[in-house]
């Protein structure tokens, strides 16, 4: 019997899929290239349904971006086992829109653990927005408004810390006088003790194995409960968070 070779978690984690104003996953279409060398098709999961929009629909959008680097795109809403098309997914792509809502599909349809499963023995994966949320321990950071109801806050747990995607730092012009990202953050950290990165807009993480990487152009936000919050500069490595 030939051993397979050791396959180590391959993750990008966006906090957008599009950025000031270019087209749907533009900016990160050669490390999406190179995430993804291996695979021919792309399994996506469009739950979380930005807008309301279809996940045919919502498909049809991410066909057309992935064929900008030759890969070919199935919706996992059209497999009458979605189980089964995970564990047989080459790569897998969860989409951003509504956390509430994918994380009760994907709760709903008892695929949360089968996703963390192949993602742990290496299929390759990449999320943007909520699809990012979701690899956090826990969908608690997500912006999100409360459209529906899901059966558990836990996520996929495939990196050791929670997610801020599109966090935004405070505007002192702003005559808004509501909640920051970071006062909101820090009322989570009140009753929580998990870590939490503010992911700003264009900036993304690289997971292989145990390194986390932050990559983009910019700094990210990271909190941590009774700590004052702190800048991580690009390139900077999270994977201590887990330690």
């Amino acid at each position: 019997m030939v051993k397979e070779p050791f396959k180590m978690k391959k993750l990008i984690i966006a906090s957008t899929s599009t950025l000031h104003g270019g087209n749907y996953l533009e900016y990160l279409l050669p490390t999406i290239e190179n995430h993804f060398k291996d695979c021919n098709e792309i399994l996506f999961v469009p739950y979380a349904r930005p807008g309301g929009i279809s996940h045919e629909a919502y498909t049809t959008i991410v066909s057309a971006a992935f064929a900008k680097i030759n890969k070919t795109v199935k919706g996992l809403h059209e497999f009458d086992d979605p189980k089964a098309a995970i564990q047989n997914a080459q790569g897998i792509f969860t989409g951003g829109g509504n956390t509430f809502l994918l994380v009760t599909q994907l709760h709903e349809n008892n695929i949360m653990a089968s996703i963390a499963q192949v993602v742990e023995n290496g299929t390759p994966y990449l999320g943007s927005s909520a699809g990012s949320n979701i690899t956090g321990l826990t969908m608690q950071t997500t912006n999100d408004m409360p459209i529906i109801y899901p059966p558990s806050f836990k996520t996929l747990g495939v990196i050791p810390f929670n997610l801020n995607p599109h966090y935004l730092d405070p505007d002192s012009r702003s005559k808004h006088m509501g909640e920051t990202r970071e006062t909101r953050i820090k009322e989570f950290h009140a009753f929580n003790t998990i870590p939490v990165l503010g992911l700003r807009e264009g900036s993304w993480l690289e997971v292989n194995g145990d390194t986390i990487t932050l990559k983009g152009n910019l700094s990210a936000r990271l909190f941590q409960q009774n700590q004052e919050a702190k800048e991580v500069a690009p390139e900077s490595d999270l994977s201590f968070l887990g330690k």
